[in-house]
């Protein structure tokens, strides 16, 4: 990409200690961070990792071990939620996304979502890929088109659909409706995509789809996964994490978590011995 996130929108911490990021910052850090709801309820705890700019890093564990929950911190939408506070931060390209000088929706333009169940908008399919353009006043047709095939392009989806783009979204298969939305994600060319269990309602043939992508998108945006697939994990990641009741086990290259994890609740978990 050839902006940072400083130029779309992101402003260094007004503290001494952060006035400027580091040289050579990694990506995405995360650090001492923990995170509660309701105030009190403790949901993640001290965890800490650099996640590197155009890798696919997986997040793995069990279900309600926080990894979703981190995902979502990403990006602030558990901001949605009452009563949440966090201590420690995550910085991108070097600048807190706690910062108070941060529009929120600046960040999220900037950091792609696809969820678990696809969830395409009641509209077209030309209609879902631009639907952010138009809310953000763009309207000249020509550049419209252009993302549009850009997006499904990007997303492996053009050559199935360029010629029913006035059609609704809904008369998709399911792998395509997924498709869809990853190319309504990075219509706005986002640096960051993330995915919270993409595949886990399609079929193995549309899963493969997916995968191949994700090696095709990494060339361009870095990506964070969760997934409860631990061969879908090793197949797609260049970096895994693995959680476990809200902590962090072990971070480390994909290769060395499945096959010589340093902790043996990782070799436990990856061997299918628990979770």
């Amino acid at each position: 990409m050839s902006h940072t996130f400083q130029q779309k929108g992101f402003q260094p911490s007004q503290s001494a200690e952060a006035s400027e990021p580091s040289e050579k910052p990694d990506f995405i850090k995360i650090k001492d961070y923990n995170f509660f709801y309701g105030g009190s309820t403790q949901v993640l705890f001290d965890l800490n990792l650099d996640i590197p700019k155009k890798k696919v890093t997986a997040f793995i564990g069990p279900s309600g071990c926080g990894k979703s929950t981190l995902l979502r911190n990403i990006n602030r939408m558990n901001d949605l939620i009452d009563g949440i506070r966090h201590e420690g931060d995550i910085t991108i390209d070097g600048y807190s996304i706690y910062n108070p000088l941060l529009e929120v929706i600046s960040l999220r333009k900037r950091i792609g979502m696809v969820f678990q169940k696809s969830n395409p908008f009641p509209k077209s399919i030309y209609e879902n890929i631009v639907y952010s353009l138009r809310v953000a006043g763009r309207s000249k047709k020509s550049e419209l088109d252009e993302v549009v095939e850009r997006s499904l392009k990007g997303a492996a989806l053009w050559e199935e659909v360029k010629d029913r783009l006035s059609e609704s979204a809904f008369g998709l298969s399911g792998g395509q409706m997924q498709r869809l939305c990853i190319a309504r994600a990075i219509a706005n060319r986002p640096e960051i995509l993330l995915m919270d269990e993409p595949c886990s309602a399609l079929d193995p043939i549309a899963t493969g789809k997916i995968e191949e992508l994700i090696h095709e998108l990494k060339k361009e945006y870095t990506i964070v996964i969760v997934t409860h697939n631990m061969q879908q994990a090793a197949r797609v990641s260049d970096r895994t994490a693995f959680f476990y009741l809200g902590k962090l086990i072990e971070y480390n290259e994909t290769q060395q978590i499945f096959m010589n994890p340093e902790q043996k609740q990782t070799e436990d978990y990856v061997s299918g011995r628990f979770g």
